[in-house]
């Protein structure tokens, strides 16, 4: 029997599986070494990742400035220093907060420790001080036999510390560099493609990042509604340290359905052991109207077509961001994914059809520039720079 008649011999089925299988696996391969390589070059990759949704946030105020005869340059510098004092300035707020609030909130929780300890002693399960006392010792004893683990643990902290301000420098120079000078960038990333596809795989980048601004900004906006409404519910019931709970909710929210809850949920333990359980119920109620008017509502109304992706893919792409890359993973898992979903589309998208989903992220990425999306699907080849390509700093040189 021949090669070739053996070949004919295999049901046209099991070549078509088998056909399937071998690219299947390719992409496997390639996924992951791509994951590998990203979290063993995590130093750079993050705070990459970081500047690309920094300068999301940030790039539609540095073009309106450069609209308005502000020199680009001036307008990176402006946008960039107004934007750190802020940060800077509500960072100190809070800090500050949480200091002065530390005095009440440690005497409130030995109110409360005390309180749980009469409780104990005089209800039904009658245990006694010595009882207690001896649960204490066993915790500092576990304390004491633990402390090399502790020891160990605050050095590596210290170099997680170091890290971090490591990452925190070179997102701020990668974001200064995408604000002024992107368009430069995404042109020379893009000229390892051929040219016949060139101009897709650009007006793909544009989407893409039109969809990761519209994320973004409704994030931000839908974290601001959450740690005011939770924010306010604290202070109503006078809960201490309500405003650094409120930005610990606000923070939270980056990470999407599940990550207000979260610190919504630590807002109701303090109220807990501060405040009592009537306190900690009205929370409670509180944090659920906030999540459910942040689901059925604000997620709908501002993220709206252009960054909508399925809440069981939000979940999915959070769990593996998690379990890949710890809190920054679950952080960037859905931005992530958003432009992925866009691009890809847009990638795929046959000549001369008008997908909706992609004609709002063209309105979206219009933000940026408006000639820099073409009508009519994608530039043709050989097109000048501004198509295709996202308005993030001056015109490069032509390739």
């Amino acid at each position: 029997m021949t090669h070739a008649d053996a070949a004919e011999s295999v049901h046209p089925y099991v070549r078509k599986g088998a056909a399937w299988a071998w690219r299947l696996l390719v992409l496997l391969a390639f996924g992951l070494t791509s994951l590998w390589l990203f979290w063993h070059l995590k130093t750079i990759t993050i705070p990459l990742l970081l500047a690309l949704m920094g300068s999301a946030l940030l790039v539609p105020t540095v073009n309106y400035l450069q609209r308005h005869k502000v020199p680009r340059s001036l307008a990176v510098v402006v946008v960039m220093l107004t934007g750190t004092a802020a940060v800077g300035g509500i960072l100190t707020f809070v800090v500050d907060q949480f200091i002065k609030g530390l005095p009440d909130l440690s005497t409130q929780l030995t109110n409360s420790i005390e309180s749980l300890k009469n409780w104990a002693i005089h209800s039904r399960f009658h245990v006694s001080e010595d009882q207690i006392g001896k649960a204490g010792d066993a915790l500092v004893n576990a304390i004491k036999d633990n402390q090399g683990r502790v020891t160990s643990g605050a050095l590596a902290t210290a170099t997680t510390v170091t890290e971090i301000i490591t990452g925190a420098v070179l997102t701020l120079f990668t974001t200064i560099f995408f604000l002024y000078g992107g368009k430069e960038i995404w042109e020379f990333v893009t000229r390892i493609f051929p040219t016949a596809v060139r101009p897709r795989v650009r007006r793909a980048g544009v989407l893409g990042f039109g969809s990761l601004i519209g994320y973004v900004r409704a994030t931000v906006a839908v974290a601001l509604v959450d740690a005011i409404g939770i924010g306010v519910g604290l202070a109503a019931f006078s809960v201490p340290l309500a405003l650094p709970l409120a930005s610990l909710v606000f923070l939270g929210a980056f990470v999407p359905i599940i990550g207000a809850a979260i610190s919504g949920f630590v807002a109701v333990f303090i109220a807990l052991i501060t405040k009592g359980a009537f306190t900690a119920l009205m929370i409670l109620v509180i944090v659920i109207v906030v999540m459910q008017v942040e689901g059925h509502v604000l997620q709908p109304l501002i993220m709206g077509h252009a960054v909508q992706i399925h809440a069981l893919a939000v979940v999915l792409s959070i769990a593996a961001g998690g379990v890949l890359g710890g809190i920054i993973g679950a952080l960037l898992a859905v931005p992530t994914v958003a432009v992925l979903n866009t691009a890809i589309r847009a990638l795929i998208e046959p000549e001369g059809s008008a997908d909706p989903y992609l004609v709002e992220g063209e309105e979206e990425a219009e933000i940026l520039d408006p000639e820099m999306v073409p009508d009519g699907g994608p530039p043709a080849v050989g097109a000048g720079p501004s198509n295709g390509v996202p308005e993030l700093g001056p015109a490069p040189p032509k390739d």
